[in-house]
């Protein structure tokens, strides 16, 4: 017996099957165009194929209160922990307890312990501001702007070992290979400058921190959103001068030949990605070689400028050079920028496991004078208000030294100092409070990923809902426990 295979109607001169075979091609094109537009495909001329550039710049995620009125971050790392007995956190009761043992537990690098030999704090501290607050001689620069500081008293990390740490202050969690927070910050609101990168890392002069790059990785996220370390002086990015060997004529010229190439093909076909990538990565290296050099001349600057920020003196120059370039970075649409007091190992960063003076000494007066002028440079340009500061290290130091002799204290996570200025956060404020021996925070205790959320916050992103999908999973600066913002120091 035959039998006759009956077709549907045409439908746009198509049967049916046709039309579903065509469109169920198409639902895979969509699929594609998604993940391309996570990657870094869809840049510089890539645009072209009609889709945005995954660093366009975003507006924030809702707008309430002070929700939002930052615009970038500039954090100030004070790597390798700097001790908060020495330098905010005043307590009186460990100066007549110098030298003796006595019951206390602590945990850092020597392991746990139940006692140990009090060190007493190295520094004398006085009142300043309005609101009084007890700062030491330590920082006599900073103290004149604590009226625009908050101060987080009540720090508390997940490890007192330094890489961990690191990448725990920096990405939010122990485990290497998430985002860092300059990348989530890049994510949510994209880059309003595409001639800089959006991200910025300085590192001391020294060396990188432990860990390295881990600490401005992208992670899971595309490439583009990862921290660009600028140098500040010199050629601020390395191998940027001549890419690939070429100068910048040779790179304009290939890019004139490359579009030339790829006109009128972009747009139908995705087999040109090859052709795209190269594209995009010349432009970026080219608009950044044009860019860059602009960007970080400190020598337009006027000299009580230069001055302010300490570049008149021989052990404030690089920091303060750093920070002046922070300043113009950010007047140039820059969202993050990081900049490291302290490099490689020892006594060349904060990490005060011996001679705690000689070590606090050097770093913060290379820093002080440069901290205090970006925060008044700020101010009186008005940009204070747009430009979140955040100042402190991976974790603190312990009331009490590692070893049988000398000044020097082990790490400390259980409670640390950390301060804000600017971007929407109060002034004149402490909030949280360490024991009478700054062992451990006993009031209003915050942990690393409420610190995190109160940037991702006053930049107008929720830090709850911010995520990005990976692995099956709705991934977040925050981790799956989430955080709320400090509410108290938010304006």
């Amino acid at each position: 017996m035959s039998s006759t295979r009956k077709h549907t109607p045409d439908f746009c001169g198509r049967t049916r099957r046709d039309f579903l075979h065509t469109a169920a091609g198409g639902f895979a094109s969509v699929a594609l165009t998604g993940m391309l537009s996570q990657s870094d495909f869809f840049s510089g001329s890539a645009q072209a194929a009609g889709i945005s550039n995954p660093l366009a710049p975003r507006s924030p995620m809702g707008s309430i209160g002070s929700f939002g009125k930052a615009k970038s971050v500039i954090f100030l790392f004070m790597y390798g922990g700097p001790s908060h007995m020495d330098t905010f956190d005043y307590k009186p009761a460990l100066y007549p307890l110098d030298g003796k043992t006595i019951p206390i537990k602590t945990f850092g690098r020597g392991g746990k312990k139940n006692e140990g030999r009090v060190v007493g704090p190295k520094y004398a501290f006085k009142q300043y501001g309005q609101c009084g607050k007890h700062v030491s001689e330590l920082f006599p620069n900073v103290a004149t702007c604590v009226d625009d500081i908050a101060f987080l008293h009540s720090m508390t990390a997940d490890s007192p070992i330094h890489g961990s740490a690191m990448l725990m202050m920096n990405a939010g969690s122990v485990i290497s290979g998430k985002p860092s927070l300059g990348s989530w910050v890049n994510y949510g609101l994209g880059t309003v400058n595409e001639n800089l990168p959006g991200y910025v890392v300085m590192l001391d002069q020294s060396g990188g921190p432990i860990s390295g790059a881990k600490n401005w990785t992208s992670g899971y996220m595309p490439a583009s959103y990862a921290g660009t370390v600028f140098r500040s002086k010199g050629d601020p990015i390395l191998n940027l001068k001549h890419v690939n060997g070429m100068s910048a004529g040779e790179q304009r010229s290939l890019l004139d030949c490359l579009h030339d190439m790829n006109e009128g093909h972009l747009k139908t076909r995705f087999d040109n990605s090859n052709l795209a990538a190269r594209i995009s990565s010349y432009e970026l290296a080219y608009k950044m070689q044009a860019t860059a050099p602009e960007a970080i001349d400190v020598a337009s600057e006027p000299e009580h400028v230069k001055s302010l920020y300490g570049m008149d003196n021989g052990r404030t120059e690089d920091f303060g050079r750093k920070c002046l370039l922070a300043r113009r970075l950010v007047e140039r649409g820059v969202r993050f920028i990081q900049i490291y007091s302290g490099g490689a190992h020892n006594d060349a960063n904060w990490d005060a496991h011996g001679d705690l003076k000689a070590n606090h000494d050097k770093h913060a007066g290379d820093t002080d004078k440069p901290i205090a002028g970006l925060l008044k440079d700020l101010k009186q340009r008005g940009m204070l208000d747009e430009t979140l500061v955040v100042w402190g290290g991976e974790f603190g130091r312990q009331p009490t030294a590692e070893y049988a002799q000398g000044t020097g204290r082990d790490h400390n996570a259980y409670g640390f100092t950390m301060w804000m200025a600017g971007g929407g956060i109060k002034g004149g404020v402490s909030h949280g409070e360490t024991d009478e021996l700054g062992a451990a925070a006993v009031k209003d205790r915050l942990h690393v990923r409420n610190l995190h959320a109160t940037i991702l916050h006053q930049l107008g992103l929720d830090p709850n809902n911010l995520a990005y999908f990976y692995n099956g999973l709705d991934q977040k600066l925050v981790g799956v426990e989430g955080a709320d913002p400090i509410y108290p120091i938010i304006a």
